[in-house]
């Protein structure tokens, strides 16, 4: 099996994937094969459902405005993600995109809005952000789609974050800067690593009393992503680009 190809379009496609499967396809992904793309009968198209591993399937023409892929050949075999979510304040639409298209890229299991007291936007758009991953996934060959969750005060997941088993990473722009590598590194136990969530914070950065509430629980990581301060999406790359090097699929 080829690790990616980088030629042939991609598309997600929500159902069973096997040999021989015939998807209809929705009105706009056949005006997307057929009128954009501009694709002929019997045109080959890699496709993805986030479960069934990526397909190799043929493209068959019933009208300009309808059509069906047929799974041919199997390509790539469905991977796991690293266990690593990502948290982050709510922003506003473009860099909200953006943040949750870098996420889909660097290998998140789940995207999870939540709502601090200093976030600039209060609501989220679950669609746009379902969106953006799929469109993400389809672009850079990625077959594990994250979940995305609904937008919850950064409060409630506090209060239930004792009862997880999970290791919060804080990213925090008070903490003492120097050796984010090695502070990642503590995480590992007895060559394993926990589950992780990072957590990105708002344009202004925690409360005081958030930040309280962060440091009183036994299992946070409190992280430092250098001496200058980080836009809140470039925190997410750099901070999500250190942890999947020193605890997931990078190594």
């Amino acid at each position: 099996m080829s690790r990616y190809d980088f030629t042939s379009h991609r598309l997600f496609l929500d159902a069973p994937l096997h040999a021989g499967a015939e998807i209809a396809l929705n009105k706009d992904q056949a005006n997307y094969l057929l009128n954009v793309l501009r694709l002929p009968e019997a045109a080959g198209v890699l496709v993805f459902n986030g479960r069934d591993g990526e397909w190799r399937a043929q493209l068959s023409i019933a009208s300009k405005k309808a059509a069906r892929l047929i799974a041919t050949e199997k390509t790539r075999g469905q991977d796991r993600p690293a266990d690593i979510e990502l948290l982050f304040a709510p922003l506003k639409h473009a860099r909200l995109d953006y943040m949750v298209q870098k996420a889909v890229e660097m290998g998140v299991c789940a995207i999870r809005p939540v709502i601090t007291r200093r976030t600039q936007a209060s609501r989220v758009n679950l669609e746009r952000m379902r969106a953006n991953v799929i469109e993400a996934a389809e672009q850079c060959g990625v077959l594990s789609l994250p979940k995305v969750h609904a937008e919850v005060p950064l409060r409630q997941v506090l209060d239930e974050w004792p009862q997880k088993n999970r290791t919060l990473i804080f990213c925090d722009e008070d903490a003492a800067p120097g050796g984010p590598l090695a502070a990642l590194e503590t995480l590992r136990r007895g060559g394993s690593v926990p589950p992780l969530s990072l957590v990105i914070g708002p344009e202004g950065g925690f409360d005081p009393e958030e930040r309280a509430q962060f440091l009183l629980l036994s299992n946070v990581l409190r992280l430092s992503l250098g001496p200058r301060i980080l836009r809140a999406d470039t925190a997410a790359v750099a901070a999500l680009a250190l942890v999947q090097a020193c605890l997931g699929d990078w190594r």
